[in-house]
Parts: C-alpha cells; structure tokens; sequence
C-alpha cells in the first residue's frame, strides 16, 4: 500500500511539480496540495489524514511552525517533513522542536526528497548521514550516569543548551545568561565538542534524544 502525502506550500507553481515528482514514486501517493497550514486543518478535520506532511515554513495564515505544533498536539502519528528556502539554525531547531522528523532545503535534489520520505515511513526520522551518526552514538549514555554527567556537561552548558534549544539567537542567548558573546562562542564550542555534533541542529538533537531539555 501506498505511502500518502498532503503538500502545504503557498507557491502553488512549486507545490504543483513537488506533487507531479513525487507522483512518479512507486510507494508513494499525493492527496491533496493546500496553500497554508489553515487549509490543512480543514482537510484533516473532514478525516482527510495523511501520514507525512511535506511542509513550507512561511505562508499566510498558518505558517509551518503553528501547522508542526498543532500535528504533534493533535495527530502525532502524522509525520513532518519541513521543506523550506530558510537555512536559518533558528528556523530548524523551531521545527524540529514543533515535532517535524525531519528538515531539507528546496535547493535539494530530488534523490534527497526520496531519500527523505524513505527514511520517515523506515525509521520515523530523516536527519543527516553526519547527525545521524552522532545520535546514534550519543544515544547510550553510561549506566547509573546522567545523560548530562555522562557527557561532562557543568551547569553554565547546560544552560546554554536550555537556551540553545530556543529560537533565541546566540546574541540574546548571552544576554539572557549575563555574560558576553565570546564567553557563549565558548560555551557553544565545548558543548559541541562534547557532544560530538558540529552544528546548533545536531546539539539540540542530541539534546532532545537524551531528553537534557524539557520539550
């Protein structure tokens, strides 16, 4: 049986040939394409459920972070799949905080879109080869051991990755902490290193997996 999808994208154009490749995929099946999370909503409550959103960020109404935050409210069992032109950090730890399993660009190639929702129906997930990897070795913290002290995390990082997991910028992260940019670069530094990640959606991951922040 088929895998089915629901589109939600303001720009019709994109939604249309997102909806026409995907189409082309032997296991998988377009219901409809809406033009904002609204929309969405409306098919839902007519019990018109898909089991993967392919969702945009920005649109009119109902943007992708309410749209993200009302499915993991309401119907978990519905998987995101955020697809978006923001590259932002902030924009991708919000959906991935918001329930979305999974985040790619719209300057991807579609092998990656297939990639993608192929991961989502097998694992629950799509992540990076690098993050995943990183997760899955970060998963089995030391028996008896906090996650937080089996990583050598003091309490100023730990804070840091309360904040981190916010869609506050790094700027204002030091300032809700007190203290100067350059003492968060290097809180950010060794919270990194600790936690074998390379970038602010790898930690918070991480962060989310080992449940060191509160979702």
């Amino acid at each position: 049986m088929k895998t089915t999808l629901a589109i939600v994208d303001d720009h019709e154009l994109m939604a249309k040939a997102l909806s026409g490749l995907i189409q082309k995929y032997e296991d998988y099946d377009v219901m409809y394409e809406v033009t904002n999370g609204r929309e969405l909503l409306n098919r839902i409550k007519l019990k018109m459920i898909p089991e993967i959103v392919l969702l945009d960020i920005s649109m009119p109404e109902m943007d992708g972070f309410e749209t993200a935050l009302w499915l993991k409210n309401n119907h978990p069992e519905v998987r995101v799949l955020a697809l978006s032109m923001n590259d932002k950090e902030e924009s991708i730890v919000g959906m991935l905080r918001n329930g979305a399993r999974g985040y790619l660009l719209k300057g991807c190639k579609p092998f990656e879109l297939k990639q993608a929702l192929d991961a989502i129906v097998q694992k629950g997930y799509y992540y990076t080869e690098f993050v995943t990897g990183q997760l899955i070795k970060n998963l089995n913290p030391e028996q008896n051991s906090s996650p937080a002290a089996s990583l050598g995390l003091n309490d100023r990082e730990m804070e840091f990755i309360k904040w981190a997991c916010s869609e506050l910028t790094y700027q204002e992260i030091a300032d809700k902490m007190c203290v100067s940019p350059r003492t968060v670069d290097g809180y950010r530094e060794a919270v990194f290193q600790k936690m074998g990640v390379k970038s602010r959606v790898g930690m918070v991951i991480v962060a989310i997996r080992l449940k060191l922040v509160d979702m």
